[in-house]
C-alpha cells in the first residue's frame, strides 16, 4: 500500500489563491497546505494519517509534496499565516499576472467579494491568452455560488422537490444581483475548451458555507452567543430551503478537482441537507442561544447592520439542489455530509474555538467583609462574564418560577414544564417556611447548578460569589453529570468540566483589618444587612472555623489540580482594588468575547465627542479670556508708555530751561573771573614754575593774596 500511495503522489505544486485574508480564501488554503497533492486519488488511512499530522504542525516548514499556498491579501496587518509561502499586497495587473504564470493552480473565489469578478475575468482571460507559452499545464478554478441557479425554473414543473444537479448547469438562472458572476461562469466554461492540456478551467458552485467561525451564518451565531436577545430571528416565512456546504468539505471538493482533473467543467458543490432556514436558525438557536426563534419581515433582514444585500439575498433562496458528481467520482472525507443541522454540536465548537469565544470561568471565596462581591464586580465589568451569588440565584429562581406558573394559569392546557414549575415552587417555599427563609442544601445546589448550566454562563462565563462555603457544597455542584465518561486512568476525581472554576481567587485580611473595615462603615449602609456588630463577628468566627479543617472548598480544589490563586488584601487606600484586578488580570489572561458591540461603540464614540466638544468650549473659552487679560494689559502699559514719554518730554523741556537760567546767571562771573582773576593767577602759575618752591599750593595761595588787586 505504501508504494502505491508513493506512486500516486505527485511532485509540489503551487496554487494560488485570492484575498488570503478573507473568510473562505483562508480556510481553505489552511486545508490545502496540510494535503498531499494527488492523496485524495488513494483511498488510505495512510495518507489520511499524514495529512492530519502535517496540519497539526502549523508552523513547520513546508513539507515535500505538500501544496504550497502563494496569494494576495486585501489589508496589511499583523496576523501570521504559516500556511501561506508567499503574500502579495494591491499589485498592480502586470506583476500580478507573472506571479499567476508560476503557480500550477489558480483559485479566485468570488463568493465574498464582488469586485473580484473583474479582476477573475481578467486573469482567466490573460492566461488563456498566453497558454500556448505555458511550461507546464496549469488550471484555474472559479469558485463561485448557488447564487446563479437562485431563479432556476424547477427541473419538472410537475413535481417540484426534483434537485437540481450538475447537468442542469445550462438552464440555470441567476439572482439579479448575481449576473456578472453567471457571465464570468460561462467565461470560465469557455476558456477551458478550447485547449485543455494546455490550460483547464473549472467552476465549482458552492452552496452557503458555514463552519470555521462562520461567515454568512455569523449573525445568528453572535445573535445566540451573547444572549441579548429572547428570541433569535427568522427573516421571512422560514421555509425556504438553503443548500449549504461545510467550509472544509468546500476544499476537499477543490482538493478533489486539483487532484481528478475531472471531465466536467462545472460542479455543484454542496451536502446532502435539505434544511430550511428555520430549521438552521432553530439548531443555532436551541444550541448556543435562547432556544426560541420568531419570525420577522424578511424587510427587517436589512435594519441589521452585521448583514449585508448579498447576505440578505442568499439567506432568502430557496433550491434543491444535489452533488452527483461529487458523490460518484470524488474521494472526499466529509466533514459534515449530513449538513449543518444534523452536526450543530460540531460546528458551534469550530465556532467557539475559531473565534476563541471560550467562557471564562472563576471562583471568589474569602471571609466577609474582605470585598469579594467588589472584586467579582470589576471582573465581571472587565471580562463580560456573569457575577453569580446565591442570593440573586435563589431569588432569580423564584421569580422564572411564579413566571412559569402564571404562564400556565393563562394557557388551557397546561404543559408537563409549567406543572413542574408549580411543584418546584411549592416545594421551595414549603422548605424556605421551615428552615426561616433558609433553602436545605439539596435545592441550593440544585438552583445553582442549573444556573451554571445555563446558556449565558456556558457561552461567556461567569464570577462565582462566596460559594460553595463547604466541602460537601462544592463537591455535590461540581459533582461529572451521569452521561459523562468517567477516566479510569485519572487519579483527579470525576467533576463536570463545563461548570467547574477555571481559576480560584481565594482573598484574605486579618481579623483586625476587617473588622476595622466594618467599624468604619456608615451606619445607614450597616443596618439591616450582616454587618451589622454581633452579624458580622459570628461569621467571621463561623469562616475561620470552618477554613481549620482538612476538608475545605480549596482542599477540594486542589484535588481536582486546580490551585487556589491567595491574594492579601492588606490597605484600605485602594478602595477600587486596582493593584488586585491587576494582579487577576495578568493571571487569567486577556477577555475571550467580541468586545465592545456596535452600539457601544457608536455610544463610546458619542460621549468621547462630547468630551472633545466641551474640552474645545474649555480651551476656547480659556483662550478668550487670556487673549482679554492681555489686551487689557497691553492697553494699561500703552497708557504707562504714554504717560512716561510725556513726562520725559517735560523733563527734558524743565531741564533746558535750567540750563538756560544758569547759563544766563553765570555770564558776569565768567566776565568778573576772566577780567580780574585769571591774569593773576596765570602769573602766579608762571611764577611758581620758575621758582619751585616746596609747597607749591602755600606758594601760589601767598601770591595770589599779595597780587590781589583789591588788596592794593
Amino acid at each position: 500500500m505504501a508504494e502505491e500511495i508513493e506512486k500516486t503522489i505527485h511532485r509540489t505544486k503551487r496554487i494560488f489563491i485570492n484575498n488570503l485574508d478573507s473568510y473562505s480564501s483562508k480556510c481553505i488554503a489552511k486545508f490545502l497546505s496540510a494535503c498531499v497533492v494527488g492523496a485524495s486519488l488513494v483511498d488510505s488511512g495512510e495518507v489520511e494519517e499524514e495529512e492530519e499530522k502535517t496540519s497539526q504542525d502549523e508552523h513547520a516548514k513546508v513539507k515535500e509534496g505538500t501544496f504550497q499556498i502563494v496569494g494576495t491579501i486585501t489589508n496589511k496587518s499583523e496576523e501570521k499565516r504559516p500556511y501561506v509561502l508567499e503574500e502579495y499586497y494591491q499589485l498592480e495587473r502586470e506583476a500580478l499576472f507573472q506571479h499567476l504564470l508560476e503557480c500550477d493552480v489558480i483559485i479566485y473565489d468570488i463568493t465574498e467579494q464582488a469586485d473580484q469578478v473583474e479582476e477573475a475575468s481578467w486573469a482567466v482571460s490573460a492566461l488563456h491568452s498566453e497558454m500556448v507559452q505555458f511550461g507546464d499545464p496549469k488550471m484555474f478554478i472559479l469558485l463561485s455560488t448557488v447564487m446563479t441557479w437562485a431563479l432556476s425554473k424547477p427541473v419538472d414543473p410537475d413535481d417540484p422537490q426534483i434537485p437540481f444537479t450538475e447537468e442542469d448547469y445550462r438552464r440555470r438562472k441567476a439572482h439579479p444581483n448575481f449576473k456578472e458572476h453567471i457571465c464570468l461562469e460561462k467565461l470560465v466554461v469557455k476558456m477551458g475548451k478550447t485547449r485543455r492540456a494546455f490550460f483547464s478551467t473549472y467552476v465549482v458552485a458552492s452552496g452557503l458555507k458555514y463552519g470555521m467561525g462562520e461567515k454568512i451564518f455569523h449573525f445568528f451565531f453572535k445573535a445566540s452567543w451573547l444572549g441579548d436577545l429572547p428570541k433569535i430571528p427568522v427573516f421571512g416565512e422560514g421555509n425556504n430551503i438553503i443548500p449549504t456546504i461545510h467550509i472544509n468539505d468546500l476544499a476537499g471538493v477543490i482538493q478533489n478537482v486539483i487532484d481528478h482533473k475531472p471531465k466536467l467543467n462545472f460542479l455543484v458543490a454542496v451536502d446532502d441537507s435539505k434544511n430550511t432556514i428555520e430549521d438552521i436558525v432553530k439548531a443555532i438557536a436551541v444550541v448556543l442561544g435562547p432556544g426560541k426563534i420568531h419570525q420577522l419581515p424578511k424587510e427587517d433582514a436589512f435594519l441589521i447592520c452585521d448583514l449585508q444585500q448579498r447576505d440578505i439575498d442568499a439567506l432568502l433562496v430557496s433550491l434543491r439542489m444535489e452533488a452527483v458528481y461529487l458523490k460518484d467520482k470524488f474521494n472526499i472525507h466529509w466533514v459534515c455530509e449530513s449538513g449543518l443541522v444534523e452536526n450543530i454540536e460540531r460546528v458551534v465548537e469550530e465556532y467557539k474555538q475559531t473565534r476563541e469565544l471560550l467562557p471564562i470561568r472563576l471562583c471568589i471565596l474569602g471571609p466577609p467583609a474582605v470585598g469579594k462581591s467588589i472584586v467579582a464586580e470589576r471582573i465581571c465589568k472587565h471580562y463580560k462574564v456573569h457575577h453569580i451569588s446565591l442570593k440573586a440565584a435563589i431569588n432569580e429562581t423564584l421569580v422564572n418560577l411564579e413566571s412559569l406558573t402564571h404562564v400556565e394559569e393563562g394557557l388551557a392546557e397546561a404543559d408537563d414544564s409549567a406543572g413542574g414549575a408549580q411543584d418546584f415552587l411549592d416545594t421551595l417555599r414549603e422548605n424556605m417556611d421551615q428552615n426561616g427563609g433558609r433553602l436545605d442544601d439539596q435545592y441550593v445546589i440544585r438552583i445553582m447548578r442549573d444556573k451554571l448550566k445555563s446558556k449565558p454562563c456556558t457561552n461567556q462565563g461567569f464570577v462565582l460569589d462566596s460559594f460553595p462555603k463547604t466541602y460537601e457544597q462544592a463537591k455535590e455542584l461540581f459533582c461529572a453529570d451521569d452521561d459523562e465518561p468517567e477516566d479510569t486512568k485519572s487519579k483527579i476525581p470525576p467533576y463536570n468540566k463545563k461548570i467547574t472554576p477555571d481559576f480560584v481567587l481565594s482573598l484574605d485580611a486579618s481579623d483586625d483589618f476587617l473588622k476595622s473595615r466594618v467599624l468604619d462603615l456608615p451606619e445607614s449602609v450597616v443596618e439591616g444587612t450582616s454587618y451589622s456588630q454581633e452579624q458580622f463577628l459570628r461569621r467571621l468566627a463561623s469562616f475561620r472555623e470552618s477554613n481549620v479543617e482538612d476538608e475545605t472548598v480549596l482542599n477540594y480544589f486542589d484535588e481536582l489540580d486546580i490551585r487556589p490563586i491567595h491574594i492579601e488584601i492588606t490597605s484600605s487606600d485602594d478602595q477600587e482594588y486596582l493593584v488586585v484586578m491587576e494582579r487577576i488580570i495578568n493571571i487569567v489572561g486577556k477577555p475571550k468575547n467580541y468586545g465592545p458591540t456596535s452600539q457601544e461603540l457608536e455610544e463610546e464614540e458619542r460621549r468621547s465627542a462630547e468630551t472633545r466638544l466641551s474640552q474645545q468650549e474649555q480651551q476656547s473659552a480659556e483662550e478668550e479670556r487670556k487673549e482679554a487679560e492681555e489686551a487689557e494689559h497691553r492697553a494699561k502699559c500703552w497708557e504707562e508708555w504714554v504717560s512716561w514719554e510725556e513726562w520725559c518730554k517735560r523733563l527734558e523741556e524743565v531741564k533746558k530751561q535750567e540750563h538756560d537760567l544758569l547759563e544766563a546767571q553765570s555770564v558776569p562771573l565768567r566776565s568778573y573771573l576772566m577780567k580780574n582773576v585769571m591774569p593773576t593767577l596765570t602769573q602766579g602759575l608762571i611764577q611758581c614754575c620758575k621758582t619751585r618752591p616746596e609747597d607749591p599750593v602755600d606758594f601760589l595761595a601767598e601770591y595770589l593774596f599779595k597780587s590781589n588787586p583789591q588788596v592794593e
